[in-house]
């Protein structure tokens, strides 16, 4: 299998579901109160997307 895009990676693709349902169990309490934990719990797990996508140079 060739990988021409990050996208292609099986890993990127896992790392973007998990932000999903990370996205959709901070709707919920507790986290739907609490803003800023809620923000820091959605920024990591986008940043896991962005370090698959993003190779160290």
């Amino acid at each position: 299998m060739k990988v021409t895009r990050f996208e292609d990676l099986e890993i990127w693709k896992e790392s973007r579901e998990l932000c999903k349902s990370i996205f959709e169990i901070t709707e919920k309490d507790p986290f739907n109160k609490d803003f800023k934990l809620k923000d820091q719990i959605r920024g990591s797990s986008g940043s896991i997307m962005d370090n698959i996508a993003c190779p160290v140079k």
